[in-house]
């Protein structure tokens, strides 16, 4: 197994039953797609997962049935970020002892207000709490959606604190210089980013490769990125695509849908409302990854 997340994983949407529960056939047959697609890992109820919709139960029990699916326990990234560090723990303990070991933690989010000193005592108290060598903690930096950032110093303490423990870090900020500080104060982080656009500079400045959700649907031109061939442009349009949409999760399920002929994916969770139709979406991305990558 290995001892931190790096190169090509894909942050994946949560598809539903008619009912609004986790489909997980549908979710097990979409990991297998993209691993033939050359994604090393697949990160499930993480931003694009809309993880903050589902509880501890619902989240372990998807983890089961990929596994019972035959995706591999070390190929499989779960978000673990909840406002009660309870559950955080609980959850953390139920995957781990099903052989997972990469645990992306948000900080509190709730309170908008607390200190850096608060956020680590957080962070702390969860790993305090897991007591289990064999985690793999990646701190989740998304302020601009949680509300609340993990601070540089913060991360850089919690290495030096934990170890191998805390393996690393998703920065999903788009703030090139916020990877940068990242990496300056903590550099034995593997330090991720979501940032689609960012992924060639970050990997040629020591970064550990990527963790993003385009790569749903434009695995080929996230794959380019990452082995640094001349994709940019055509990664930054397709970015443009849908993050000018209302909703990033619905449009990427649509899209989904669309590529996959599976109306299933339309479906959102509350209060998420989902899109009724992706093939206009899909044809502008088709004529993005046409023609093939060289």
């Amino acid at each position: 197994m290995t001892d931190a997340i790096r190169g090509f994983w894909v942050a994946t949407p949560t598809p539903l039953t008619a009912e609004g529960a986790v489909d997980p056939v549908r979710l097990a047959d979409h990991a297998l797609r993209l691993f033939k697609k050359g994604v090393n890992g697949v990160v499930v109820f993480g931003t694009t997962g809309e993880g903050t919709s589902f509880n501890v139960a619902e989240r372990i029990a998807a983890v089961e049935a990929l596994l019972k699916a035959g995706v591999a326990a070390d190929r499989i990234g779960i978000g673990g970020g909840f406002p009660a560090i309870s559950d955080s723990i609980a959850l953390t303990r139920s995957v781990l002892s099903l052989g997972l070991r990469h645990v992306l933690v948000l900080p509190p989010y709730f309170d908008r207000s607390i200190s850096a000193e608060g956020i680590e005592d957080a962070f702390a108290a969860i790993f305090d709490g897991v007591a289990d060598d064999r985690l793999r903690a990646y701190l989740y930096h998304i302020p601009q959606v949680s509300g609340v950032a993990v601070p540089t110093q913060v991360a850089a303490n919690l290495r030096k604190r934990y170890g191998k423990l805390v393996a690393g870090l998703k920065d999903s900020s788009g703030d090139f210089k916020q990877f940068q500080a990242f990496r300056a104060a903590a550099p034995e982080l593997a330090i991720t980013v979501g940032n689609e656009a960012d992924i060639t500079r970050a990997i040629a400045a020591g970064g550990a490769g990527t963790i993003c959700g385009m790569a749903n649907i434009v695995p080929e031109l996230v794959k380019g990125m990452v082995d640094g061939k001349d994709v940019g442009a055509r990664m930054q349009a397709a970015i443009d695509i849908v993050v000018k949409t209302p909703s990033l999760v619905a449009t990427l399920k649509a899209i989904l849908s669309a590529q996959t002929a599976d109306p299933g994916w339309l479906r959102v969770r509350p209060p998420l409302r989902g899109l009724s139709d992706g093939k206009a979406l899909k044809a502008k991305i088709d004529a993005l990854v046409s023609p093939a990558i060289a």
